[in-house]
């Protein structure tokens, strides 16, 4: 057996080994979330294809692992963005021309999220749907402006933070929690958005029960 033959025939045996923790492990059903499948690097260029010219069939391998990755890339996106990017060769250079175009967050995009959370009524939602949805947009917004690198400056903004939470939360709830509102903000310690969450599930799972057995 030739050497390019002994050296395919070894990278054949090295696939069917491979770990699923390898970058170049897929599985028959693969068809979505990078990280899980641990294909980051098909897009933050780690995993590089020049590394493996010299073996046939890992660079074969490389070769369809950067497909699925950018076919996932491909298939989330709008059909007049697709239409652009169908072109593109590997998972890298379609990821880094997405991010360059469209990872961009204005000062407008910022403001028009912080007016739909001041804006967001419970509007007779249940309790647990207006919460989330609330919590939702926080985490949306906390990404946005980037709090790490606020905090790492001011080490009493988480707090800050966490008390405008509570207002916002508080001021929109119904009339109906009126009174577990006063309650909660007349207390010696305010407690957290969470915590206030969990007061007023419990208060409202009271009221229904002494209603039901009254």
């Amino acid at each position: 057996m030739s050497e390019s033959g002994s050296t395919s025939s070894s990278s054949v045996t090295k696939i069917s080994k491979l770990e699923f923790n390898d970058p170049f492990y897929m599985h028959p059903s693969d068809t979505s979330a990078l990280q899980t499948n641990n294909k980051l690097g098909f897009i933050d260029g780690t995993c590089v294809r020049f590394e493996y010219e010299d073996d046939e069939v890992l660079l074969g391998q490389w070769d369809r692992c950067n497909l699925v990755v950018l076919t996932w890339i491909l298939m989330s996106l709008s059909e007049d963005v697709y239409n652009g990017q169908i072109f593109s060769k590997t998972a890298e250079s379609d990821w880094s021309e997405l991010k360059e175009t469209c990872d961009k967050v204005d000062a407008s995009v910022t403001f028009n999220l912080y007016q739909k959370i001041n804006s967001c009524t419970q509007s007779g939602q249940s309790l647990f749907d207006y919460y989330h949805k609330l919590n939702a947009m926080w985490r949306q917004f906390d990404d946005m402006i980037k709090f790490d690198d606020i905090v790492s400056a001011n080490k009493s903004f988480p707090e800050h933070s966490q008390f405008l939470k509570l207002m916002q939360f508080l001021m929109r709830l119904d009339d109906v929690y009126t009174p577990i509102r006063s309650h909660i903000l007349t207390s010696d310690h305010v407690p957290s958005v969470k915590i206030a969450f969990s007061i007023t599930s419990r208060d409202l799972w009271h009221s229904n029960n002494t209603h039901v057995k009254n």
